[in-house]
């Protein structure tokens, strides 16, 4: 799944669908998979990949500092592999200003559930309120004034 994403976005076509398949062989139908989708979509699993490189090795106090760096490395790397496509779908769509919310609102909610699940740390009132301030936020800049 992961390469025929990354040999399909070598297909992108105009500003409202990408056809996924239309020049990878490997896959046999095509699909057009709307901008933002595709877009939300890299951008979720970019930052999946983002908050285990970043904050994964805390669960691991006792392993060398040089291998988490390594190891964190080599995850940022996956990060970085769709996390430029996404902004390359969707800038055009999306404002720079736009994406870079979009991105931001999905890293807290990758890390809510992260923090809560993998460091098992509770997530109190005060995370809740400060994450739906910047939602708040998003919707402002969305907002057609």
């Amino acid at each position: 799944m992961f390469l025929h994403i990354c040999l399909s976005l070598a297909c992108i076509r105009g500003r409202r669908a990408i056809p996924f398949a239309r020049r990878n062989p490997a896959c046999g139908r095509n699909m057009n998979v709307p901008v933002p989708v595709a877009t939300v979509g890299l951008l979720f699993f970019s930052n999946v990949f983002m908050t285990f490189a970043w904050y994964g090795h805390l669960r691991y106090k006792g392993a060398a500092l040089p291998i988490v760096i390594l190891v964190s490395w080599g995850l940022a790397f996956f990060e970085y592999v769709l996390q430029v496509p996404a902004n390359r779908i969707g800038y055009g769509h999306f404002s720079a200003a736009e994406l870079k919310t979009i991105q931001e609102v999905i890293s807290l909610t990758v890390f809510m559930f992260f923090s809560a699940f993998w460091l098992h740390e509770p997530l109190r009132w005060n995370h809740v309120v400060g994450f739906a301030l910047i939602v708040l936020a998003a919707w402002i800049i969305f907002k057609e004034w």
